[in-house]
């Protein structure tokens, strides 16, 4: 089946995930003649509310995914962690992008670590723990402090913890559940910074300027644009994404969270992970750049030209954290604010529950 196929308007993408991101990616198609239809497990997924069609069931239901491939005319998925043998099975009936390499890679942190560091990109020194006795040797070569991270599933801080010097290696492996991991030595960065990217199947590729990204408690907190880099930082930045898609055959939209290390003429880029998908650092685009990174991501995997990637002043957003989104009429105070609701019925702590965008003068 040839995956460089146009779709046209009226096709049909498919979303694995119900959450915001697909809820965004669905918003982004309508305008352009596209329907959605939305895939997941959760009953009150958010994007069931805007899509044209939505199928509930679980990622291993074999019966309802041939329904679901029957329907759509191209899969995409909103998080990284959809099960590798669903997207396998979809892709022996409809085209799966970004492909199936790619969720693999980056569903494994100490498979994406080798991959980067095998293109010859920077990454912080790492190690394969599966035992205690691997994490103390590990520990013994690569140094405190360092993050010891659980090889799957770990996002927004969960399934990682921080060794200090002094700290117990024991406690730390009981404190990820002893599940495999992987040692990171810690990088002294001087700020966290990301590139969203695109690339269509011909190799076509854009790139957002570099985004600067602020964390509170493990969870992205604000973004703003541009980021403090250097213009030869900058570039490197986004030849990294080029070369990373490349390497991986990537189709759509990604993002590649990076440390800046050392200043001026000093100034280092070094990969800390790959999103395989449309990412938070990415939100500002929705108001702040003459095309979205949804409308991007839409575009890409339908084989159409890619947007242009300017952005529109200096940009800054926030994230809307658990019961923070009950202030949505105060921002709306705001001037210049743009308000996005994810529509999510309980408002949790650590929850992303929507985000905001101001567009300032430059």
């Amino acid at each position: 089946m040839s995956h460089a196929a146009m779709l046209h308007p009226g096709a049909t993408i498919g979303i694995l995930g119900g959450g915001q991101l697909a809820r965004m990616i669905a918003l982004a198609a309508a305008p352009l003649g596209l329907k959605a239809h939305i895939f997941a497990p959760e009953r009150e997924s958010p994007a069931f509310d805007v899509a044209s069609a939505h199928t509930c069931a679980a990622y291993d239901d074999a019966a309802a995914l041939d329904r679901f491939a029957a329907a759509v005319d191209v899969v995409t998925y909103e998080f990284e962690n959809v099960p590798v043998a669903t997207a396998e099975h979809l892709a022996e009936k409809v085209p799966v992008h970004p492909g199936t390499r790619a969720l693999g890679i980056t569903q494994e942190r100490l498979v994406e670590k080798s991959f980067v560091a095998g293109l010859g990109i920077a990454t912080a020194p790492f190690a394969r723990v599966d035992t205690l006795e691997e994490l103390e040797a590990a520990l013994a070569t690569i140094g405190t402090p360092a993050v010891l991270k659980t090889r799957r599933f770990g996002y927004d801080g969960k399934g990682q913890t921080l060794i200090r010097p002094g700290d117990d290696a024991a406690a730390a492996f009981a404190a990820i559940g002893r599940h495999p991991a992987i040692l990171e030595g810690f990088v002294p960065f001087l700020r966290e910074v990301s590139v969203v990217a695109a690339r269509r199947a011909d190799g076509a590729f854009a790139a957002y300027e570099v985004t600067e990204n602020e964390h509170r408690h493990h969870i992205l907190y604000r973004s703003t644009v541009p980021a403090d880099v250097t213009p030869a930082g900058e570039s490197a930045a986004q030849d990294i994404a080029r070369r990373i898609g490349d390497a991986l055959g990537y189709v759509g939209v990604f993002a590649v969270e990076l440390f800046v290390v050392g200043e001026g003429e000093d100034q280092r880029i070094v990969v800390n992970e790959i999103a395989p998908r449309v990412h938070n650092s990415g939100h500002w685009t929705l108001d702040g750049a003459e095309t979205s990174q949804f409308e991007q991501h839409v575009r890409a995997i339908a084989g159409w030209p890619l947007g242009l990637t300017a952005r529109r002043g200096r940009v800054e957003m926030t994230n809307l954290i658990g019961d923070e989104a009950g202030a949505w009429h105060r921002l709306l105070e705001q001037p210049g604010a743009h308000l996005h609701l994810y529509g999510k019925a309980e408002a949790r702590p650590g929850r992303k529950m929507g985000h905001w965008t101001r567009i300032l003068p430059e």
